[in-house]
């Protein structure tokens, strides 16, 4: 048995986590302590008092946690509103931010089950698979393609999508029109994005995020648009008229964001949307019907 009770052990540990300036200490603590148990957070209460070999392995996450690396990448897991996916170094971690995202595309999915169809829908930028795993979940039937570049991402998001019926596509956005998704182009439902949106000249002061996060999931031209403006056009080519679109964007772009679409001719009922904080948050519009099909 540990020279120190559990509780003597995460109290020292929170301890540690605020002098290294970790934003949810006690948090973290109790965390790393589960996850070292094999328990749920709120069943601390009832363990026995710690082993030696509890509080080494304890100690080593601490401090590791203490060194910013990412508390989802110590435990493996990142929880994502009904769903723990499995997460690591190569993949951006899901924000809560993002479960207002995905939200907005399981209710109109939802809406389209009880209409009588089958939605089709395709979740772009699709890091771990958090949005598209939300649908395929809470949503069925439903038919979901994930869309993700980066190699590392990829592996992440296959594991997250076995078991769920989601189609996994390793292309660019860019081209995924031409490629993967050239076969419903005009048939999409739904597109949903978590795409990169931080400026080029950003200072990143979050060391979880700067050292961790992958860049090709951060950065995104000199205004932070880029992506928004490729997604725009290529949503566009996937969706049928009416279909929607939902995007998450930076709390500063809640001007800037709506406009990329504002400007585009495919694009209507254009409307900005704030987190639970008041801060915007996420875009959405519709398909217009055009005569002439986007190229």
């Amino acid at each position: 048995m540990s020279a120190l009770s559990l509780r003597e052990q995460l109290r020292a540990a929170a301890d540690r986590l605020t002098t290294a300036e970790v934003p949810s200490p006690r948090h973290d603590a109790e965390v790393l302590a589960a996850h070292v148990l094999g328990v749920e957070r709120g069943e601390l209460i009832t363990q026995p008092e710690p082993d030696a070999e509890f509080t080494a392995r304890f100690d080593e996450l601490v401090r590791r946690r203490a060194d910013r690396i990412p508390l989802q990448h110590l435990t493996g897991q990142a929880h994502f509103r009904h769903v723990t996916l499995r997460v690591g170094p190569g993949v951006f971690i899901p924000r809560p931010e993002t479960e207002l995202t995905a939200g907005v595309a399981v209710d109109e999915a939802r809406a389209l089950v009880e209409a009588g169809r089958v939605p089709v829908v395709v979740d772009l930028f699709a890091g771990s698979g958090a949005i598209a795993v939300s649908v395929a979940t809470e949503v069925r039937p439903s038919m979901v393609h994930a869309v993700e570049r980066e190699d590392d991402a990829v592996t992440w998001l296959r594991r997250n999508a076995a078991g769920n019926s989601i189609i996994v596509h390793r292309d660019d956005v860019a081209l995924v029109a031409q490629r993967s998704l050239s076969m419903l182009l005009g048939q999409v439902d739904i597109v949903t994005a978590n795409p990169p949106y931080v400026p080029a000249a950003a200072d990143i002061r979050d060391p979880e995020v700067a050292e961790h996060d992958p860049p090709a999931a951060l950065w995104s031209g000199d205004d932070g648009l880029d992506a928004m403006r490729m997604l725009a056009d290529v949503a566009a080519r996937l969706l049928r008229p009416g279909g929607l679109l939902v995007a998450e964007h930076a709390d500063m772009q809640g001007e800037a964001a709506p406009e990329v679409f504002r400007r585009h001719a495919a694009w209507t009922e254009v409307a900005d949307h704030l987190d639970l904080a008041g801060r915007p948050r996420y875009v959405t519009a519709r398909r217009a019907a055009l005569e002439t099909p986007v190229k």
